[in-house]
């Protein structure tokens, strides 16, 4: 059974495709990340023209995390005025963005640019990952934890515009949040990513969130910032896809409510270490796929 995609303008297998939003979905509630970072190398592994699988993923992003924020709300654990100022500042990098993603596809590189983007944060994150996972699990278990260290924010509440906000019991200035929703809001739109597995270590060790609403805020934030990427995309670049976006979501809610299920049989350690190996390992594929030549690099055809 094959599927047309409109705006991709290829034929795909729709079981095929839900089966993959199905397995990233799992990872997604099994490891607790938004699962962009692989859905976007996973649709271009399986033909979808890379500028397509970005703009797409990006909408997909958005329903995903509806989802997500309505648990937090109910919890509380949402801080509005930090995640308004996330949201400035991403807007505003979701337009660079957008803007780069154009330049890159008028001269013919976006593909390249997409894959060179991806091995490079992949390739940062899950050696980082990776490293952090294997300290923990060859660490004694009569050994004491180490406890995350709290950097001082008075270089933040020294800045202009210093406020207090009460949600995360901070007083610092928005300028490093619109700071830091630039960066992720840049990476939304460039990589088709939500953001969140820049946004959460940055909010805890930069911003010095607490604990407990840096998961929360990180959602709403990204529902916005990919909204936004998601109608620039649409717009300025014609690349998304709602039929693959629909099949994407469908399997994706599936495969999260098994992978959160599936997670907690595992330590935390274990998920890291798992993690980092499938980030690496799709790391090793793009790169692979950058480094090798085309079996066919030219095509010749006789003209009648």
């Amino acid at each position: 059974m094959q599927l047309y995609l409109p705006i991709a303008e290829i034929p795909v297998d729709p079981f095929v495709v839900i089966f993959m939003g199905g397995a990233v979905g799992f990872l997604s509630g099994m490891f607790g990340v938004g699962g962009g970072f692989l859905m976007t190398p996973l649709l271009i592994f399986y033909g979808i023209p890379p500028a397509v699988a970005v703009g797409t993923e990006a909408s997909q992003i958005v329903a995903s995390s509806v989802s997500g924020v309505l648990v937090h709300l109910r919890r509380k654990t949402v801080d509005f005025l930090m995640g308004g100022f996330l949201v400035l500042g991403g807007g505003f990098g979701a337009v660079a963005g957008i803007m780069i993603f154009r330049y890159f596809r008028a001269i013919g590189q976006i593909e390249t640019f997409i894959s060179v983007a991806y091995v490079i944060f992949l390739g940062s994150i899950g050696a980082l990952m990776m490293v952090e996972s294997l300290r923990a699990l060859l660490r004694s278990p009569t050994a004491p934890r180490p406890r995350r260290k709290h950097r001082s924010a008075e270089w933040m509440a020294a800045m202009p515009f210093a406020m207090k906000f009460r949600r995360s019991g901070l007083y610092i200035s928005p300028i490093p949040p619109i700071i830091l929703g630039f960066l992720v809001g840049m990476l939304a739109a460039i990589m088709g990513v939500g953001g969140g597995f820049i946004m959460v270590p940055a909010m805890l060790y930069i911003l010095n969130m607490p604990t407990n609403v840096v998961v929360g805020t990180s959602l709403f934030q990204i529902i916005f910032v990919t909204a936004i990427a998601t109608v620039l995309h649409a717009s300025a670049n014609q690349t998304v896809d709602i039929v693959l976006a629909l099949l994407l979501l469908t399997g994706g809610v599936i495969g999260a409510q098994i992978g959160a299920r599936a997670g907690r049989h595992l330590k935390g350690e274990q998920l890291r270490a798992l993690l980092a190996l499938i980030v690496l390992g799709v790391c090793a594929r793009l790169l692979f796929d950058l480094t090798t030549p085309p079996l066919s690099p030219f095509i010749v055809e006789s003209v009648s």
